[in-house]
């Protein structure tokens, strides 16, 4: 069987793990120091945010070399540590690509603005002169994911105003023209410098983006399809990776995709393109089993349709936690912890983020704190992802809980002292240890590739479904009131359960 078809993958974000040298930022060597926590939770693959060369404008996803590891992270030689001591405990480790665009400060890009309109260099982007009189208008109105315009005007080389080049994030992050295939043979160089050091597989960063219409159109308002993404050229991005994967036996290749129209996400998954697809769709959910349910379903067809596996998140290092999302406090962590159940307990692979095992909330940081580019583009109107980027709490007290010796590059706040790694190991009703069974509870009832549902029957409010030539059923109960469980022995539940037989609101239970 296919490794990746039910992996359990856990997201390091790399900067917020653990950090070995106490400068308050976290590195590999501090992955290395917690692998056996990470093989005690019983996941299968570590997936590394970018940890390359960068000047660290997106923390890392403005990648200034995509061969070698930015020395806040350690080098090339911890990084094959890292790897080698990660197989010895039996996780497989992927890494994070950025295929859509570099950093600014990449010799490519120094280059393109050191040369003339037309040139080699600048053919590796897109630069275009601008419009209206003297140029002074962007080439089209496309916008940048951070706010503002994804185009920014260069000086010529007469310092005048000249060509202007897209970014559709931040403008030190300039879109690659992937038309060029000077830029195709420096992604195979990476791929294989990568899989050549043991790399168990790649997550590709916006996979839906690379590919632009040739004409660059203007974006429709509303309902109409966005130019930005989702292109058909990037089918051949997509194959040409997966060509050069497939020279290496049991390595894989996942995609994150903001495509939400099944028969689009489907093409993703073609035998020749990404193994896996990831796409959200439960962070995208109320707290209700009818929408739940109804997005499962949704998904399953999705990827019926190609023979593909479904993947599912309800978190990321982009995200809210599912604690904040879900209302907070102790409903919140009710709530969160009922739904991790769920997608434990579904066909495909799960993906999990650093500190969701924890049951961590988002933090409230001051403004004069926030790092995220996001903030300061928007005008400082939205406040950014740093609020579910704050450092693991491992063990002891303030400031760094155990995830450093210095002060954190976050400040990590007092109530992470009662939710540390060490304080939930040993507390059998903790979340960390309700993350420890369901997954060695999952572990033990899969052994099955099909990827259909059997649905029961369920009081309103609630959802009940057994996975295809398993015995586990899984029920959930999102109304207001208890709810009779189904018949069979229960495994394990997400919260207390009301006299023996009672599925209390906000509460999820498996059963054989």
């Amino acid at each position: 069987m296919q490794w990746w078809r039910d992996a359990v993958v856990y997201q390091i974000y790399v900067r917020s793990f653990s950090d070995a040298d106490g400068d308050g930022i976290g590195d590999l060597d501090g992955i290395r120091s917690r692998l056996g926590y990470l093989e005690l939770l019983g996941v299968d693959v570590l997936r590394l945010t970018p940890f390359y060369t960068s000047p660290m404008a997106d923390h890392g996803y403005d990648v200034a070399d995509p061969r070698d590891v930015d020395p806040v992270f350690g080098d090339l030689v911890t990084f094959d540590a890292l790897v080698a001591d990660a197989h010895k405990h039996g996780l497989r480790v992927t890494i994070d690509l950025v295929p859509n665009h570099t950093s600014s400060e990449h010799e490519w890009f120094r280059a393109a603005l050191a040369s003339t309109p037309g040139s080699p260099e600048r053919a590796r982007f897109h630069f275009r002169p601008g419009r209206g009189a003297g140029g002074m208008k962007p080439p089209n109105n496309w916008t940048s994911a951070f706010g503002g315009p994804a185009w920014t005007r260069v000086r010529d080389s007469t310092d005048g105003p000249g060509e202007w080049y897209l970014h559709l994030f931040t403008r030190e992050q300039p879109d690659l023209n992937w038309t060029n295939p000077e830029v195709w043979a420096d992604m195979e160089k990476t791929l294989r410098f990568w899989l050549d050091r043991g790399v168990d597989g790649f997550r590709i960063d916006v996979a839906d983006g690379m590919s632009k219409p040739e004409d660059l159109p203007d974006m429709v308002a509303h309902d109409g399809p966005d130019p930005r993404f989702d292109h058909d050229g990037v089918h051949d991005v997509h194959r040409m990776i997966r060509a050069v994967v497939d020279h290496y036996p049991d390595a894989m290749v996942m995609g994150e995709l903001g495509v939400r129209d099944g028969e689009r996400f489907a093409l993703y998954l073609r035998n020749d393109e990404l193994h896996l697809g990831c796409r959200a769709v439960l962070a995208d959910a109320p707290f209700a089993a009818e929408r739940i349910r109804e997005i499962v379903q949704q998904s399953l067809a999705a990827v019926s349709s190609v023979d593909a596996t479904p993947t599912w998140a309800y978190s990321g290092h982009d995200l809210s936690r599912p604690v904040t999302r879900y209302g907070g406090g102790a409903g919140g962590v009710a709530r969160a912890r009922a739904l991790a159940l769920v997608m434990c307990a579904l066909p495909g692979a799960v993906c999990l983020y650093n500190g969701d095992e924890l049951g961590l909330p988002d933090v409230d940081l001051p403004d004069e704190l926030l790092q995220d580019p996001l903030w300061s583009r928007c005008g400082r109107t939205e406040r950014g992802r740093d609020a579910y980027r704050v450092p693991l709490p491992w063990e002891g007290g303030p400031p760094g809980y155990g995830f450093t010796s210095g002060a954190p590059w976050l400040p990590m706040p007092a109530e992470y002292g009662l939710a540390s790694v060490a304080e939930q190991l040993e507390d059998t009703e903790s979340t960390l240890s309700l993350f420890r069974r369901a997954i060695e509870l999952r572990r033990a009832h899969g052994g099955v590739t099909d990827t259909t549902l059997e649905w029961f029957g369920a009081p309103e409010g609630c959802l009940a479904f057994r996975r295809s030539g398993s015995t586990l059923v899984c029920a959930l109960n999102t109304s207001d009131v208890p709810v009779p469980l189904p018949p069979g022995d229960i495994l394990l539940a997400s919260g207390p359960l009301l006299d023996g037989d009672l599925l209390p609101p906000d509460t999820a239970a498996w059963l054989a």
